[in-house]
């Protein structure tokens, strides 16, 4: 497997502009100022990325009463985004990024390992980006299910 750009604690964080599910554009610079956890996932309603995006949901009272913003950004199409959002009631962005451009430059995207074999995908991934814009916390091949209790623990959030 060739190895790709990875970022680490201290990175500053690429900035990006996307549009959401509805279609309008959102900036990480918009969210200067403030924490953000920033999520890539392979596709909307899979169940994976469902449980996933579910737990942030559920979550995220306690995530913003911290201070967190949330931001999940995966290869659909707004359209696609618009219906996976109605119909789990999420209630944080979701950007689509069809080419693939800030999936890769996040490190999110490439070579992975898929039931032994090597493919190119989204590797599932979450960043915490600091009120500076540098990387907090960059995690690679997190799990769909647990992740969320692990980042509120991680984050000093959970108990």
């Amino acid at each position: 497997m060739t190895e790709q750009k990875r970022l680490s604690e201290g990175d500053p964080a690429p900035d990006f502009t996307l549009p959401d599910s509805q279609g309008n554009k959102v900036s990480l610079a918009d969210f200067r100022g403030r924490s953000v956890v920033v999520y890539f996932y392979p596709a909307a309603g899979t169940p994976g990325c469902t449980k996933q995006a579910c737990d942030f949901r559920d979550n995220l009272a306690e995530l913003n009463d911290a201070g967190y913003a949330v931001l999940g950004i995966s290869p659909d199409k707004p359209e696609k985004l618009a219906t996976f959002a109605e119909r789990e009631n999420l209630t944080f962005p979701l950007l689509a990024d069809p080419d693939k451009t800030v999936l890769s430059e996040w490190g999110a995207f490439g070579e992975k390992k898929n039931y032994g074999r090597v493919v190119q995908g989204v590797i599932r991934s979450t960043f915490v980006v600091d009120p500076e814009g540098r990387i907090a916390k960059a995690l690679y091949n997190v799990r769909a299910t647990g992740h969320v209790a692990k980042l509120l623990r991680d984050l000093s959030i959970a108990s």
